[in-house]
């Protein structure tokens, strides 16, 4: 009897340190996965002020740009009425020579009278000849800043048109991936820079579970496969609960632990099934605090896989004004 009490004793403090050694890596978890996130949402904030600079830059370069435009119409415009006078000018200077090589044998008076003209309109050309130097240059020069305008508002321009279109082509091959799941509380959209699947948990978890379902595994495999190649992106994979309260002594014993729990099954499958680069990928738990509508439970008990672009390109083209 005292050997069956001893057994049973032992049993209990053994199970307890298990528990005890899962909880203390739960806890590991939880505070590796909360920095991460951390990150990832330092990530994302950065990327949307970065987006917002460029579009600034877009719209102040297109601004100098059409200035610049309508400067250097100005200065064609001036540059060819200087152009007309000057040739003008130049012609009545001609017919004052031949006019003066005429009277200069005949007369000492209209010949002085004529030479005073000939010196004022050379006079007259030579200030004409320097301003239309002047006016030439400067339209060169501007003609020269308003290359470099447009060329860069056309760069960037197509930086942010390569970006939107590797996002829709991205979308579509996910959203092909998943047809068959529409009906089954999945979603695919495209907000903020970033691509949203929205899967609700009915799709991959029983009640209070952190065992994925097999319909909602065959999802994930599609999603791994979809996304495996694609080496430029950084992935969250959020776990999120209703607002009903989840207390038990074993694990999982809240949402908070239910939503981070969740959101590892699914990492864990995605990296288990495809290629994907793991240090691209964050697991992190919102637990009850972020629903998308207090009026359907069911639908805030959902995991969402977060995907943005990867933004270097669009860092170094910035970094460069």
């Amino acid at each position: 009897m005292k050997k069956s009490v001893l057994f049973l004793v032992l049993l209990a403090l053994a199970t307890a340190c298990v528990s005890s050694k899962k909880f203390k890596a739960l806890e590991a978890q939880q505070k590796i996965c909360a920095e991460e996130l951390e990150k990832m949402k330092q990530s994302n904030q950065d990327y949307e002020i970065k987006v917002k600079e460029l579009k600034s830059t877009v719209d102040a370069l297109q601004k100098e740009a059409n200035a610049l435009k309508a400067d250097t119409s100005k200065l064609g415009i001036s540059v060819r009425t200087l152009s007309r006078e000057l040739g003008k000018s130049m012609k009545e200077l001609d017919e004052l020579t031949k006019t003066f090589e005429k009277y200069k044998s005949t007369g000492a008076k209209e010949a002085s009278v004529l030479q005073k003209q000939l010196e004022q309109k050379n006079v007259e050309l030579q200030k004409k000849s320097e301003a239309l130097v002047t006016l030439e240059s400067e339209l060169k020069a501007k003609q020269k800043l308003l290359e470099e305008r447009e060329q860069r508002v056309n760069e960037l321009e197509e930086l942010l048109k390569r970006q939107e279109d590797a996002l829709n082509t991205l979308k579509k091959k996910v959203t092909d991936a998943l047809i068959g799941f529409e009906n089954q509380g999945l979603k695919v959209e495209q907000k903020n820079g970033k691509i949203y699947v929205s899967m609700e948990a009915k799709l991959l978890f029983k009640s209070g579970s952190i065992v994925v379902e097999a319909d909602g595994k065959s999802a994930l495999l599609q999603i791994g496969k979809a996304l495996e190649n694609e080496t430029d992106l950084e992935i969250v994979v959020e776990g999120h609960t209703d607002t009903d309260k989840l207390s038990s002594a074993a694990i999982p014993r809240n949402n908070w632990e239910l939503s981070v729990l969740r959101a590892t099954s699914v990492v864990d499958i995605l990296l288990a099934n495809s290629k994907m680069n793991p240090a691209r990928i964050v697991a992190a738990g919102r637990s009850e605090f972020q629903p998308v509508d207090p009026s359907d439970k069911a639908k805030n008990r959902r995991i969402e896989i977060i995907i943005s672009p990867n933004l270097d390109e669009l860092f170094d083209i910035i970094s460069k004004d």
